[in-house]
């Protein structure tokens, strides 16, 4: 599959759409270069998840669970950030692969291509490439 944005607000339509076709168990793995779009692709998800909480990059702190309210399965989106860790190891020590595989859980990784390794088999990685003013979201 193949999407092409050309701003913020159909990036986030986009990811807000998307979130309907998830059932719980997903780990999410968003690939691009700085800028181009992961944590507005997350924050639409989040909104059509029903996360009434403000998303921001987890950069610094690595991780924030937030509570999900509109799903019936889905009750928690974790949010991660690989960007500044060294190895997939900070994001064990933390316990983020608790949250791969529950299925009351959605997980989304930005820069996921980092710890590779450690995600589980049937992630789902998307890369986001920023080109002549558009984004494009490839599955």
């Amino acid at each position: 599959m193949k999407f092409s944005s050309v701003s913020k607000k159909q990036t986030f339509n986009f990811a807000k759409k998307f979130s309907k076709q998830l059932t719980g168990g997903e780990t999410l793995g968003l690939i691009g270069n700085l800028g181009t779009g992961k944590t507005i692709f997350t924050k639409g998800l989040a909104a059509g998840l029903g996360v009434k909480k403000n998303i921001t990059s987890p950069t610094f702190v690595l991780m924030k669970i937030y509570p999900v309210t509109k799903h019936k399965q889905i009750k928690l989106l974790a949010h991660l950030d690989a960007y500044r860790v060294k190895s997939a190891n900070d994001l064990i020590t933390i316990g983020a692969k608790e949250y791969f595989n529950r299925p009351d859980t959605v997980t989304v990784i930005e820069w996921a291509d980092k710890i590779k390794r450690i995600l589980p088999r049937k992630t789902k990685f998307i890369t986001i490439i920023y080109k002549d003013n558009s984004r494009i979201i490839k599955f």
